[in-house]
């Protein structure tokens, strides 16, 4: 026998469609994390919503409680010259229109309107939120109530013109 070295190729890698085969399941891992994470963020501004607007109640009956009655309008604090009773008024989440509130003009800010003895604030859910149904609401100060979704005035803005 001679002294001839054999040499093996050693042949350690991925075949091409090995590497596609995982680069599909990839794709596919991340398609379905990013369509998880946008229902989590609809849900999450929901969750904001209510809050805000149960924040905002809260400022509004101590605003009420000092001064007895409400403020004509809101701006970006409610105050009166002694005491702030929330330094910044909430705006609606972005992006703002969401599943039920896709065809509402609440796609701004929350729409306040006062006489100075009561007031409305009308808000848009797009899913349901714990006991709140998705679509357009009202709140004042006996609470929250539900309106149609799809119109345009929930709440009853007509007592408060001049």
């Amino acid at each position: 026998m001679s002294n001839q070295k054999i040499m093996k190729t050693n042949n350690q890698g991925f075949t091409l469609i090995e590497l596609l085969v995982v680069i599909a399941i990839i794709g596919l891992l991340a398609t379905m994390s990013v369509i998880a994470l946008s229902g989590a963020r609809e849900k999450a501004r929901d969750s904001r919503r209510l809050s805000d607007i149960k924040q905002m109640q809260t400022a509004l009956e101590m605003y009420y409680s000092s001064t007895s009655s409400y403020p004509i309008s809101l701006g970006d604090t409610i105050e009166t010259s002694n005491n702030t009773y929330m330094a910044d008024v909430p705006s609606n989440p972005e992006p703002a229109n969401d599943s039920a509130c896709d065809d509402l003009p609440t796609d701004q800010d929350y729409i306040y309107a006062s006489d100075g003895s009561s007031y409305s604030i009308q808000y848009c859910i797009g899913n349901k939120s714990g006991e709140v149904e998705a679509g357009t609401h009202c709140a004042t100060p006996a609470g929250l109530t539900s309106g149609d979704t799809g119109t345009d005035n929930v709440c009853d803005f007509s007592e408060y013109a001049p």
